[in-house]
């Protein structure tokens, strides 16, 4: 059996929009309903990708806002990103860009592997953001875009699953691609 892979992923974006919702989703099964703002948790899971097993550790941080002072630890040692805003609040999409700007200048790179999350896409009613909005920020970054409802087990995992992708293709180790035939 070859070695599970550690990762660390930090889980970033602005308040009750839901990080920790979607991280505990992840690594326990269960919906967290209570808010309490997190100060900052770290949890560890294992999950196998592709054959690969991977030893997760998610670091869901604090809200932050476009003023936090990104704390270098969110840069420390971290492989990837999960930049979670809410698709119902504008202010949280506008922070998301901010964290994101701010996040490139903390690890010095053009490009990290990073999945924004539009979280909360179950109230229908109270969305104010469209997926055509998040998946055109998250082509600009050259990122990876989903929508997620924290209340749906099956999303949070497809959001992790997917930030390991990103990091793998980071690392150069993308599973392959099909191999199309060109004849000349």
């Amino acid at each position: 059996m070859p070695q599970p892979k550690y990762r660390k992923i930090a889980v970033i974006g602005y308040r009750s929009v839901g990080k920790s919702s979607l991280t505990i989703q992840f690594v326990e099964g269960q919906f967290v309903d209570s808010y309490d703002p997190t100060i900052e948790n770290t949890f560890n899971k294992m999950v196998n990708v592709k054959g690969q097993d991977f030893n997760l550790q998610l670091v869901d941080t604090a809200g932050q806002d476009e003023y936090s002072i990104f704390p270098q630890s969110h840069s420390m040692d971290i492989h990837g990103y999960v930049l979670v805003y809410s698709v119902t609040s504008l202010k949280s999409f506008e922070v998301v860009q901010a964290l994101h700007d701010k996040l490139l200048d903390m690890v010095g790179k053009i490009q990290v592997p990073t999945v924004l999350v539009g979280n909360k896409k179950d109230l229908h009613l109270e969305r104010v953001i469209k997926p055509e909005e998040g998946k055109k920020l998250a082509d600009s970054w050259g990122a990876a875009f989903m929508e997620s409802s924290a209340k749906e087990n099956e999303t949070a995992v497809e959001v992790f699953k997917r930030i390991i992708l990103e990091m793998e293709k980071a690392d150069g180790n993308a599973p392959p691609e099909e191999k199309k035939c060109t004849v000349m």
